[in-house]
């Protein structure tokens, strides 16, 4: 099994003016569930540009659409799974805003920990079988980290879902969650180039907003895990762990 992860953010991650910070994207668990979502995807795109007359150049990013055609674009993706991470920004140690290295430190933390959650609720479902996983493909908009930052998502990533995590101060060896994985790829790449990311920013920018008004995170087939007290909600398609 191959798994395939487009994600996004939504907000700023600074504690003075800000209060919620979101990623959140869309997963598949194949590269044709992947291949048909972005065909399917472009279709509903397509009918935008006509409706709209916005030309095809211009890329579909959620800051430029209505609530109308955001509500049209995220119904095409209801049956397609999604994670979010939601960061309240008032309960992260204040340390960590204190400089730019720490503060991707605890975003890249906080993105793995969003991931595992998810795939832990699947392999609860039966949804994924963890022994099945061989490659996971994580496609994260370029824009989101910093150029010196991308190295340390990767090893992050991989230290999670392939080497496993020592936990220095209890001398505890975490396992993986895909134990047989052979591969685990950071791919940063443009949005308007890829059609799976602008799927993301559309959800991202949803949860945002969900998050920022206090209202529910009701959207399909979601795993979304709150920061930093880490509880996780799952909606409907996915088996509820709360």
């Amino acid at each position: 099994m191959n798994i395939f992860v487009y994600s996004d953010e939504s907000g700023v991650f600074d504690v003075d003016h800000n209060q919620i910070y979101v990623f959140a994207g869309v997963i598949y668990l194949s590269e044709t569930e992947r291949d048909i979502a972005t065909r399917k995807y472009v279709n509903v795109e397509n009918v935008i540009y006509n409706i709209t007359h916005i030309r095809k150049s211009t890329e579909l990013k959620a800051s430029l659409l209505s609530n109308k055609l955001k509500d049209k674009i995220r119904r095409s993706l209801n049956n397609t799974y999604k994670f979010a991470v939601i960061i309240k920004q008032d309960k992260v140690e204040k340390r960590i805003f204190a400089s730019k290295y720490d503060k991707q430190r605890y975003l890249d933390f906080a993105y793995k920990i969003g991931l595992k959650r998810f795939f832990q609720e699947l392999i609860k479902t039966g949804k994924i079988n963890p022994d099945e996983v061989e490659n996971l493909y994580v496609y994260v908009d370029e824009h989101t980290t910093a150029t010196n930052g991308r190295y340390e998502l990767q090893k992050t990533l991989e230290k999670e879902f392939k080497k496993g995590m020592l936990n220095y101060e209890y001398n505890v060896f975490h396992k993986p969650i895909f134990t047989k994985i052979k591969k685990v790829e950071v791919i940063f790449c443009n949005s308007q180039s890829t059609t799976l990311i602008r799927a993301a920013d559309i959800i991202a920018n949803n949860v945002f907003y969900k998050a920022k008004n206090g209202l529910a995170i009701d959207i399909p087939n979601m795993v979304a895990t709150y920061m930093p007290n880490d509880m996780t909600i799952c909606t409907k398609g996915i088996k509820t762990t709360q």
